[in-house]
């Protein structure tokens, strides 16, 4: 997950910066190799609980997307947001990473897309979309008609976007505690992934992969954390 990382070494996903030498290229860093609740994980079945349903608060807006030199980001005009636990967490953005980031039962998918929320005291809520080859994606289209492919300042898309229809129809999800998936690899972040995978066409994804064919962190220990799934 980014791009909540701030001012601090610069950082990749090649074989001279990226994760596996993320926790000594800053001191900031620190957490990214001893943090306990590190994302992502491996999603395997999970401990079955009956979740509180997350609401979604998602409409129709304009926003603006940029090549952050680590991935594709999009931030929508403020109003979006999801209610978790009974607190309130404001849309900030979303992006992807090529491939997913996390795993189901060892297997990686072809892309992942990570919505990051924020209460207003500061904490942070995660929900991610795993995507893979199927059908096109058309909730998704305005996006990929907007991929700049080098590091870019923020610019407007064209026309509105459906948030509400970025995500699948079946709300069944896992949830645990864990982190930043991006230095500096801050721990405390509430993740909800959802388990019904949306397809995005071979073309999306070679577009995509053309750009960022590598951008993401692999999977982390679960430790003594508990997966939920429900």
């Amino acid at each position: 997950m980014c791009e909540r990382a701030g001012a601090g070494a610069p950082w990749g996903y090649d074989a001279d910066d990226g994760p596996g030498l993320w926790a000594g290229l800053d001191p900031a860093y620190a957490t990214c190799a001893l943090g306990t609740e590190q994302s992502p994980i491996d999603l395997a079945d999970g401990q079955r609980a009956d979740l509180p349903e997350v609401e979604f608060d998602y409409r129709q807006t304009s926003a603006t997307i940029e090549n952050t030199g680590h991935g594709i980001q999009v931030k929508p005009v403020p109003g979006s947001g999801i209610v978790l636990d009974g607190v309130r967490y404001e849309l900030r953005q979303f992006h992807f990473h090529r491939e997913s980031e996390h795993t189901v039962e060892g297997a990686r998918l072809a892309l992942e897309m990570h919505l990051v929320h924020e209460s207003a005291d500061g904490a942070l809520a995660v929900v991610g979309v795993l995507l893979d080859e199927g059908g096109e994606n058309d909730a998704l289209k305005p996006v990929w008609a907007h991929l700049p492919d080098r590091p870019t300042q923020p610019h407007a898309m064209a026309g509105d976007l459906d948030l509400a229809s970025l995500l699948p129809d079946d709300r069944t999800s896992w949830r645990y505690r864990g982190s930043l998936t991006t230095p500096p690899c801050t721990e405390g972040v509430a993740w909800v992934v959802f388990t019904e995978v949306l397809a995005l066409s071979s073309g999306q994804i070679e577009a995509f992969a053309a750009i960022y064919p590598n951008n993401y962190r692999p999977v982390q220990p679960l430790g003594e954390r508990v997966l939920y799934r429900g």
